[in-house]
């Protein structure tokens, strides 16, 4: 399979592209610092919130493998505060790296492609009311929107497009929380499992998606969250 992965040097995307280096697949990896260094692996500077950047990296997939079969999009940020506190800086920041880079990817894939899966990164937060979380719920609850218009849209193509929702997975993204044990703790007893997730948790729902054996699936958002949004 060929495989395009945006935000291929994060803590989900490093643990996904040693997954789908293990699966021999072609990977081309995008990435916006931290250029990831992959044998026999090709990566490329994408700035995820440009359309015109995501274009190019879909057509240089395009032009590398004559067909490409999956595209992941994972860049993302976390501000966690209470909606009057956060700056109209910060709210264009948390649009632009979620919900505008999605949009690029859908964008892209509607004009370039077919016969592909488009996996889009969603959170957890969206299905339940957290506290300072106003900023990245609506952001993402704007993804996951997208993906089943998307999956509509383009389904005349074989175009299909689903979200993974995590809930708290320990990445440098989270690290905030993941390095306070008091802030820890108290994030392990809200997900019904006692503990929170691992990249590779999120890693897995996403190969599932890829799998050629599994394209009958679009327009879903598929929550692997310990428990999280579901109970109480």
């Amino acid at each position: 399979m060929n495989v395009l992965i945006i935000g291929a040097s994060g803590g989900i995307g490093t643990v996904l592209v040693d997954d789908l280096v293990d699966l021999s697949f072609n990977l081309l990896l995008g990435y916006r610092s931290n250029k990831p260094v992959i044998k026999s692996t090709e990566s490329q500077l994408v700035n995820a919130e440009s359309f015109q950047d995501v274009h190019n990296f879909v057509q240089s997939g395009l032009e590398k493998f004559g067909r490409v079969d999956a595209i992941v999009n994972l860049p993302g940020n976390l501000i966690l505060k209470p909606a009057h506190l956060c700056s109209e800086e910060e709210f264009y920041d948390t649009v632009n790296k979620n919900l505008k880079s999605a949009f690029a990817v859908v964008r892209a894939a509607g004009s370039l492609l077919k016969d592909c899966s488009v996996v889009l990164l969603s959170t957890a937060a969206t299905n339940i009311g957290l506290a300072n979380h106003e900023l990245i719920s609506s952001a993402k609850a704007g993804v996951e929107g997208l993906a089943k218009s998307a999956a509509k849209t383009y389904a005349r193509k074989n175009l299909r497009f689903n979200c993974v929702a995590p809930g708290l997975v320990d990445t440098p993204l989270s690290s905030r929380i993941t390095s306070n044990p008091i802030a820890l703790k108290s994030s392990q007893k809200m997900h019904a499992l006692g503990r929170i997730g691992k990249p590779s948790h999120v890693s897995n729902m996403i190969k599932f998606l890829i799998k050629s054996e599994n394209d009958w699936i679009t327009g879903q958002n598929f929550v692997v969250d310990g428990g999280l949004s579901s109970t109480k």
